[in-house]
């Protein structure tokens, strides 16, 4: 069936929908009564139900964390998961952004491409089907979370509320052809106390801001005696004099959490250089050599006993992406991704039993267990035919370290709004997204809808 004619003619309406929710400034903020992220997220999912309603389909409101409007009839459900909450707009912008411009054919605004603006195509692409009276077998269920920047937690509770599962469906939150793969994701923290004696004693270390980043910057500050400066010789590694001691900084390079293999570990690399000092035998030189040589500059944890991969995503990869420590204690907080075949339960144990004879605590695991929906799976199927049929293009699978929406709900995989060769533009100061791409992305997502549904 033709959507397109109805999404063209309702293009304004479309748009200035759109603008109206990216006027709200969607940030999580403190609970309040009926609105656990706050009340601009709350207001921006009233609004959307209110959209639903002027649209046509009956809405749902799950305590203010989750909700969702559906056509059609049938058994099972098919479902399109996107979110209205967004991350803060930050520094840099040269337009309002929650101001919805629209000029020289974009509309600028925090959320218009991640994931406002596909969410709200998603809406009038159902409005398309129901227009259509296309004949479905199965009932469509938009879901609209609100948490998905900070924890997803919208669909953990939806899940525990006995949220319906569906039997398959999308997210228009990654990018396109399709994500058939994602790696698992184990977030952990380990801590370990600390005694001190000698004349070498830790005063202070820290580095990094998140297990997702991997660090550019990493120092340590040791009483001990000013001349040990001296013996540090790493590269990009300066070690100076300090009122009763030295400071030692590490330089690194960023990169995302999923590939750090693409930067320099800045902790790392001060854990090794800071080996280079006399340390008494204890605590401190036990830890430091343990994050020196079992962590280091790896990034695939072949000295953690972890490496494994496949074919399809590749490498395990560690990223030891925070450090904090004193006198008694240190932390630290790493990102560990594992191959899309393989498991929390292959990957976890020998992690923990290295950091456990290290003499580390582990104080927090959170985990997202990996994502893979082989080809010939009905929806990845009809995903492919519909892509290829849109765009001209191959649907070409992709496997990757990161994470999207769907590992927040079962049996979704991600799917738009980001096309090949389009710069990626979310999170970043004057986000926007193309009003032919947003149509575009609608248009797509009324056939995909209509396809895993008849």
């Amino acid at each position: 069936m033709d959507f397109k004619a109805y999404l063209r003619q309702h293009q304004d309406d479309l748009l200035a929908d759109l603008a109206s929710l990216i006027r709200i400034p969607s940030v999580e903020g403190p609970a309040e009564n009926g609105a656990p992220y706050g009340a601009e997220v709350r207001r921006s999912l009233d609004q959307m139900l209110a959209l639903c309603e002027k649209l046509g389909f009956p809405a749902t409101d799950m305590d203010g964390r989750v909700g969702w409007c559906e056509y059609g009839e049938g058994e099972e459900m098919v479902a399109i998961l996107g979110h209205l909450d967004v991350v803060p707009a930050g520094d840099g912008w040269t337009r309002e952004p929650f101001g919805g411009q629209i000029e020289n054919g974009r509309i600028y605004g925090r959320g218009t491409m991640d994931d406002k603006g596909p969410t709200v195509a998603a809406l009038y692409a159902l409005a398309a089907l129901k227009d259509a009276g296309a004949p479905l077998s199965r009932r469509i269920r938009l879901l609209f979370g609100t948490n998905e920047e900070t924890g997803c937690q919208d669909m953990k509770y939806y899940l525990e509320k006995g949220g319906e599962i569906p039997v398959m469906g999308f997210t228009p939150d990654g990018e396109y052809p399709i994500i058939n793969g994602e790696k698992g994701i184990m977030n952990c923290s380990y801590s370990r106390k600390l005694r001190q004696n000698g004349a070498y004693h830790l005063r202070r270390i820290e580095g990094g801001t998140a297990s997702n980043v991997s660090p550019a910057f990493a120092f340590a500050e040791l009483s001990c005696p000013p001349e040990a400066a001296d013996r540090i010789h790493v590269d990009k590694v300066t070690a100076t004099p300090i009122q009763g001691g030295i400071r030692v900084e590490a330089q690194g390079v960023s990169a995302h959490g999923s590939t750090p293999e693409q930067g320099e570990n800045a902790i790392g690399r001060l854990a090794q250089a800071l080996l280079q000092l006399p340390l008494t035998e204890g605590d401190v030189k036990e830890t430091l050599t343990f994050l020196a040589e079992r962590i280091g500059m790896e990034t695939r944890g072949e000295h953690l006993g972890l490496a494994m991969r496949d074919e399809l995503s590749g490498d395990l990869t560690v990223n030891l992406g925070v450090i904090r420590g004193g006198e008694d204690e240190v932390s630290v907080t790493l990102s560990v991704r594992y191959p899309v075949t393989r498991t929390f339960d292959e990957a976890a144990p020998p992690l923990r039993a290295a950091f456990a004879e290290a003499g580390f605590t582990e104080t927090e695991m959170r985990h997202k267990a990996a994502i893979y929906m082989p080809p010939e799976s009905e929806l990845i199927a009809k995903l492919s035919r519909v892509y290829e049929a849109e765009t001209g293009d191959k649907a070409v699978l992709k496997s990757i370290g990161g994470g999207t929406y769907a590992k927040s709900i079962p049996n979704l995989v991600a799917f738009g709004p980001i096309f090949p060769g389009d710069e990626v533009r979310e999170h970043k100061p004057d986000e926007y997204m193309e009003v032919e791409r947003l149509l575009q992305n609608a248009e797509i997502i009324a056939s995909a809808m209509f396809e895993l549904a008849k």
